[in-house]
């Protein structure tokens, strides 16, 4: 790992020196100072889609109805480390200026800069691949469309979402992914207040423990999807871009800026909610799942589930949870191209269209779908993947908040940075354990 206070003096800076140019290029862009700080949200809600992927469904489901409410504590716990790391990564992008892929860029040497962005795209194509397959999955449980022609339609469709971005702007793109994200958590949620959930078990499974090698290889899945590496690069760009003036991306943020405190403030507010709602939404699954689905025959596939659900609960919440599955497919997919994009632009300076990406990236799910591999065991090993991938985000992250070079008055408090490394040893712990028992089978 590099040294990531190596860098030369410009570049110091360039992150930490004064900016009274921002604040008059802010004031121009914005024409006055916005007022109240729900109108500085936005940013953390388009990273939270990534919590509720449908990734994030197949290992909820299928931790729920194979073992009840026994991982519920995985959930609770990843979704607190998901606070922390979302508000680390914004943070990052809105005291530096620059995003996490572009910090790695500058530090780190040119072959190790490549290997870094081949690794961070592979976890992007991992999580395309879960997007575009329950996208498709919905698809066909909503109008019988077969799988391959399912995850055509999903990627035209993120296509159009993502030209909204390319037309519009963020902003607009971020009002279309909130209004995603609220059909999301509907259909999500819809079940759960119509099961017969067991309180009492389900604060028991807050207990953290284990049964099986088995549960802690749905552990490492449930802990991918919910800790997206793709939304840690993502969400400094994302704050970054939202807030600072557009056309002088190089000009920093002054430490003493109050524009900056309270941009941080409204950063907490942003992913507070946002993974507070996301994560209400990954917890319901499983509870449903749990409550509805234990013991039922072919619930370890998202369509065996689909058909419990509207055996158990009817066939208006089946349509429901379909309906939440689609939106979850399409949002997702084209917030991880979107990622892609940031990826590739901070590590090796190469910039192609959105639309191209799109294109390129739904070449492994279509293949996937076309040689007919199970869908959902397809959905829960890219989570796997995205355990794996983690740490690489995650630790950069922790160092780059934790320097006093890079982050100068807003640098982590020393309790902040012991949580962080904490959570760093928590999950570099839990992918350990999952090689581990990936290779003894």
């Amino acid at each position: 790992m590099p040294n990531f206070d190596d860098v030369p003096l410009p570049e110091r800076a360039a992150v930490v020196s004064e900016a009274s140019e921002f604040e008059r290029a802010s004031a121009a862009r914005k024409g006055k100072p916005e007022r109240g700080l729900w109108r500085l949200l936005g940013p953390a809600f388009v990273a939270a889609v990534a919590y509720v992927d449908p990734g994030n469904v197949a290992a909820n489901l299928t931790a729920g109805a194979n073992y009840g409410y026994l991982l519920v504590w995985v959930l609770v716990a990843s979704n607190a480390m998901a606070v922390l790391i979302q508000y680390l990564s914004a943070k990052l992008g809105l005291v530096t200026g620059k995003s996490l892929p572009e910090l790695l860029g500058i530090r780190l040497r040119t072959g190790s800069r490549r290997v870094y962005w081949l690794q961070a795209e592979v976890i992007a194509a991992a999580t395309d691949v879960a997007e575009v397959i329950g996208g498709a999955i919905a698809l066909n449980l909503l109008f019988s469309i077969p799988l391959w022609w399912g995850g055509l339609i999903t990627g035209a469709i993120s296509m159009v979402l993502l030209a909204i971005h390319s037309r519009r702007g963020q902003q607009p793109f971020e009002f279309v992914i909130i209004g995603m994200l609220a059909v999301i958590a509907f259909g999500f949620l819809a079940g759960l207040f119509v099961s017969d959930v067991s309180w009492a078990d389900a604060a028991a499974g807050l207990v953290p423990r284990f049964q099986g090698s088995e549960t802690v290889l749905l552990a490492a899945s449930m802990l991918g999807a919910t800790v997206m590496p793709h939304a840690i690069y993502l969400h400094s760009a994302l704050a970054r871009d939202r807030h600072r003036p557009q056309g002088v991306p190089e000009e920093p943020v002054h430490e003493d800026h109050q524009l900056t405190r309270r941009l941080l403030k409204a950063n907490r507010w942003d992913v507070g909610v946002s993974l507070i709602i996301a994560g209400s939404v990954n917890i319901a699954m499983l509870l449903l799942a749990a409550a509805s689905l234990r013991g039922v025959a072919g619930t370890d596939t998202i369509e065996g589930a689909h058909a419990a659900i509207q055996s158990a609960l009817g066939p208006g919440i089946a349509i429901i949870f379909a309906v939440g599955l689609l939106a979850s497919g399409l949002a997702a997919t084209s917030v991880g191209a979107y990622a892609g994009a940031v990826i590739m632009g901070g590590l090796i300076q190469k910039r192609i269209p959105l639309l191209v990406r799109r294109l390129v990236t739904l070449i492994p799910a279509l293949i996937l779908l076309a040689l007919g591999a199970n869908p959902t065991w397809a959905l829960v090993m890219s989570q796997v993947v995205l355990s794996l991938g983690i740490p690489f985000a995650l630790i950069p992250l922790v160092r780059l908040t934790g320097s006093r070079a890079v982050m100068g008055r807003f640098v982590n408090p020393r309790a902040t940075q012991a949580i962080a490394w904490t959570v760093v040893a928590l999950i570099v712990a839990l992918n350990v354990a999952l090689v581990v028992i990936t290779f003894a089978g």
